[in-house]
């Protein structure tokens, strides 16, 4: 039987996400009614700017005052779209405390606090829903936290930054340096005025926080994820890469180790196959790969950003949400009870493409593989070119951790005929 009562639903922000969102409401309402079993109403918009138009937006319903909008005690559910972490992590928590549930798109407050918010949504019986947070409209939160409760995830690795994915496809695909493609992808409105967040990796760094939390049932804050920008990569380097039969993407990685015993979660870049699946993820499009014990391998494709698409996932939350406000029951709140130890970056075992500028004379290779071996580091291939005294050789290792490699470079530097290290790169997807 359908209720007659609507449900009521805040906003907190109206940008491009939250117009969008207020948007779908309102021309999707019937089919929203149907698929809840209740009428959904936008009862407030909290804005900072209250005197800007916002089409299709009755004027009646915005407000700056977000704290009183949560406070009513009639919100059913709160929808979070402004971001960051103050304001929006003292409005989640009031909601909760006044009785609404909570659907938030805020990757940098949940990878920071999402223990804390989702200690609080349980106290107060409450939901607290975030497929917006990771990859935009691709459903990924829901499939890795319910769809997969019953399976054991071992890894989880992905492209989930679209700027960073469309100035690196730039360079791969037309042989643009990293300055040109980042101006491109600027003009095109994909990378913001300022693109730190995005290139520098803490905008991926979020995600793989949460990512690797649900996929491991683990509690995994941000500053447990190791970051590491691309804005070192040259094109000197994607023409290395094509050499391999690869090429490069800023990845987010989240796994276990092979003792089961703790996990890492890491942003960085790295040379993948070619034929690797994420290989031919282009464009500022983002893609998740993940392998688990019994579903094998799976993968999860489509926009990363955007109104329409952050939209999607927000709307498909907020009719999870609001259903079960009519069952007078909650979903799938925090899983961390394997608390597994998050090991540091030196522990993670990878291969590594090392490109080195040496002298070209006599003995030089045979130093530089001294070095490896003396560290433990084997050598897969070596490739060396020279002219004029100066030469470039290029190593490529077998699997070996970060703490290894790192001793190893630092030793190379020492020797007298290493001119300098031009570029190290870590080589994923085998």
């Amino acid at each position: 039987m359908m209720r007659t009562r609507p449900l009521k639903v805040a906003l907190l922000g109206c940008g491009v996400v939250g117009s969008e969102v207020a948007r779908i409401m309102t021309t999707h309402a019937d089919d929203l009614t149907a698929r809840i079993g209740a009428p959904v109403e936008l009862a407030g918009v909290a804005v900072r700017r209250p005197d800007r138009v916002r089409e299709g937006i009755d004027p009646a319903l915005v407000t700056t005052d977000a704290t009183a909008l949560v406070k009513r005690g009639d919100i059913d559910v709160v929808v979070e779209v402004i971001g960051g972490i103050e304001p929006a992590r003292t409005l989640i928590t009031t909601a909760f405390e006044h009785g609404a549930s909570v659907v938030s798109a805020n990757k940098a407050l949940l990878a920071q606090d999402g223990a804390a918010l989702h200690a609080a949504a349980e106290e107060n019986g409450k939901d607290l829903y975030y497929e917006a947070a990771v990859a935009g409209a691709i459903p990924l939160i829901r499939p890795l936290r319910e769809s997969l409760a019953g399976d054991k995830i071992n890894r989880v690795m992905g492209i989930v930054n679209g700027t960073t994915n469309f100035i690196l496809d730039k360079m791969d695909s037309t042989g643009a340096g990293y300055q040109e493609a980042l101006d491109e992808a600027t003009a095109l409105g994909y990378a913001e005025a300022d693109p730190t967040a995005d290139v520098e990796g803490f905008d991926a760094a979020a995600k793989a926080a949460i990512l690797a939390g649900i996929a491991f049932h683990t509690r995994v804050r941000l500053d447990d994820v190791y970051r590491e920008g691309m804005t070192e990569v040259t094109a000197a380097d994607f023409a290395s890469a094509k050499e391999m039969g690869c090429t490069i993407k800023l990845l987010a990685i989240c796994e276990r180790a092979a003792d089961g015993a703790s996990v890492t979660a890491r942003v960085h870049p790295a040379m993948i196959p070619l034929s690797h699946p994420l290989a031919s993820v282009r464009g500022a499009y983002n893609a998740v790969f993940v392998e688990s014990d019994a579903a094998g391998q799976l993968m999860f494709y489509g926009p990363g950003a955007g109104g329409s698409p952050t939209a999607s996932a927000v709307l498909g939350d907020l009719v999870a949400v609001c259903r079960n406000r009519l069952s007078d029951a909650t979903g799938p709140g925090e899983s961390a009870y394997a608390a597994l130890p998050v090991s540091p970056m030196g522990d993670v075992v990878t291969r590594y493409h090392i490109s080195l500028d040496v002298a070209d004379k006599p003995g030089v290779l045979a130093q530089v593989a001294t070095v490896f071996a003396e560290h433990g580091v084997s050598i897969d291939t070596v490739r060396q070119q020279g002219k004029d005294g100066e030469a470039s050789l290029v190593v490529v290792t077998h699997r070996a951790s970060d703490a290894a490699l790192t001793g190893t470079v630092e030793a190379l530097r020492k020797l007298d005929t290493v001119r300098g290290v031009a570029s190290i790169m870590r080589v994923e997807g085998e």
